[in-house]
């Protein structure tokens, strides 16, 4: 089932872009999208609960081998992509109903999943590499989709930062072949590296290079200016799944290098963990900071996503098991709270044409259910309990404690609580705006739609409604499942 999972989207995808426009409508395509989403989910779901397999798709040589198996640590993160993945899918039939070139983007919609659940399933590094590079390919389109200016250099900043990142890792693959125990590099806990053999320097640079270019789709200072620039730019479904899902690609790719590549006790002892844990908790701090300072409501969750993402990397770089469990729940929450939160701001550009915070006034009264989702979601990521971020944030700070990393086991928890702090900044007054505008607000909103003054800070409210269903119930169900990560983390861990 493995490679089903993996060439059914792609095969599927790469037959609607060569499809001629001419057989094909709006409503046929959303159709053939959504079939081969459900049967691909259900595929995956089959999949994760029907026990362990390996298998060898490709053999270039017999050292060089796409080979996949499966894991606890696959299984979850294949299980995350796959239900945000497609309920993304759905909303976006609604949402891009008025844009141009659908059938191109749900082309990539679909072919992009299949890149993932190869690095899910991914039993090697060079597997994992070369899935790594196909998903760059396969998600750059959803950038550029608009095909603007702005868009173009968006989408070009991706590919490059994301090249440079590959290569990054390319240059300690090498190495990591000549120097592993295993000539086909595959993943094993506990690391394949033979240290005895292997000079020092060199596989020492060749981790550090490896964590930094995965860290660049993770977002992690310096390697975040990508995120800032694509969100904005991109559809909001596309903006959703680059910071709940395409994000994590990176996050995968440090937990197998430091925990199936080089082995933690050795990144823990070579001195590396002290440098990954400042970029980690600088990368936490700047990124609430700079979300507090933006007005621009899409921008704010990029530089919201570089913050939450260093954290999941801080509970990794602590390698301490507590941690750890903090870092993977963090994976599972921010993936459906982030999407939620995108898919809002999506509604709210799709209806309103309002994409500044301070244009929000009211409208929590026009779209109650859509804000309501928004708020949980919001309080989701602050920490609040019970929902997820809070539970995931919980282990993330005990687990920095117990490990007894001199310095990080306070500061580290100490600056987690800081950008908590500075996440209500940003989040909670966009919903305390929505549904509590003020006494006078609705008169003065109805005379400024009187007056016609689309450009007015209610201009949002006169115009807003509740979205359709379609986009509404992936909403909910993301929201119900951030709230219930929290409540039942066990289940997960």
């Amino acid at each position: 089932m493995i490679p089903a999972v993996i060439l059914l989207p792609i095969v599927s995808g790469a037959i609607l872009l060569i499809l001629r426009d001419r057989i094909l409508d709006y409503k046929k395509i959303c159709i053939y999208t959504g079939s081969i989403l459900t049967v691909w989910l259900a595929a995956v779901l089959y999949t994760i609960f029907t026990g362990q397999e390996s298998v060898t798709l490709l053999s270039l040589n017999d050292e060089l081998k796409l080979g996949f198996a499966m894991d606890d640590t696959g299984r979850i993160f294949a299980l995350v992509m796959a239900v945000v993945w497609t309920l993304a899918g759905f909303y976006s039939f609604e949402y891009m109903k008025h844009e141009d070139s659908v059938k191109r983007f749900f082309g990539f919609y679909l072919m992009v999943p299949g890149a993932l659940m190869g690095l899910c399933f991914a039993g090697n590094l060079f597997t994992y590499y070369a899935f790594y590079e196909f998903m760059t390919l396969l998600s750059f389109p959803l950038v550029l989709h608009n095909g603007s200016r702005q868009a173009l250099m968006a989408a070009l900043k991706y590919l490059f930062y994301s090249f440079a990142g590959a290569y990054m890792v390319l240059f300690g693959l090498y190495f990591v072949y000549r120097y592993s125990s295993d000539p086909t590099c595959a993943f094993s806990y506990g690391g394949i590296i033979d240290i005895n053999s292997a000079p020092g320097t060199v596989i020492r640079l060749s981790l550090m290079l490896m964590i930094l270019g995965f860290s660049v789709k993770a977002g992690m200072f310096p390697m975040h200016g990508w995120l800032l620039t694509a969100h904005p730019v991109a559809p909001s479904p596309a903006s959703a799944v680059l910071s709940g899902i395409i994000v994590k690609a990176g996050v995968l790719g440090i937990i197998r290098v430091i925990f199936y590549v080089f082995g933690s006790d050795y990144y823990a002892g070579c001195g590396i963990r002290t440098v990954c844990l400042i970029l980690s908790l600088i990368t936490v701090f700047m990124g609430s900071m700079l979300a507090y300072r933006e007005k621009v409501l899409k921008k704010r969750l990029a530089y919201s996503t570089v913050s939450q993402i260093s954290y999941i990397l801080f509970g990794l770089f602590m390698t301490d098991p507590v941690s750890y469990k903090g870092a993977i729940l963090h994976v599972i929450a921010h993936a459906c709270i982030k999407c939620v939160l995108f898919l809002c701001a999506g509604s709210i550009i799709y209806i309103t044409g309002s994409t500044r915070v301070d244009e929000l006034r009211g409208i929590g009264k026009k779209m109650p259910v859509m804000m309501w989702c928004f708020t949980i979601a919001s309080l989701g990521l602050i920490g609040i309990p019970p929902l997820g971020g809070f539970t995931s944030k919980w282990f993330l700070c005990i687990g920095a404690l117990k490990a007894g990393v001199p310095v990080f086991g306070i500061l580290g928890p100490a600056i987690l609580l800081v950008s908590a702090l500075l996440t209500a900044g940003y989040l909670l007054p966009i919903s305390i705006n929505a549904f509590l505008p003020g006494d006078k607000f609705e008169t003065d909103a109805l005379t400024a739609e009187v007056t016609g003054s689309a450009g007015s800070k209610y201009h949002a409210y006169t115009v807003a409604k509740e979205p359709s269903l379609m986009m509404l119930i992936p909403m909910i169900i993301l929201t119900v499942l951030s709230a219930l990560i929290g409540m039942f983390p066990e289940v997960m861990l």
